[in-house]
């Protein structure tokens, strides 16, 4: 099946956004819940970089 890979990412990562928030969007305007989802997303990917090691090379 083409593209299976890239939605199966998508629904994986719609997934995790929906356990660690509890999301419900609360616009009825779909632009605004474009933008709500994308704020989600924004704060979702800042809290994965917060918790990446940070790398030091030891010469």
């Amino acid at each position: 099946m083409i593209g299976y890979h890239r939605s199966s990412i998508a629904e994986t990562a719609m997934y995790r956004e929906k356990q660690l928030f509890s999301v419900h969007l609360s616009l009825r305007d779909y632009n605004a819940q474009v933008a709500e989802d994308m704020a989600i997303i924004c704060a979702l990917n800042k809290m994965t970089l917060d918790g990446m090691p940070e790398t030091v090379r030891v010469a």
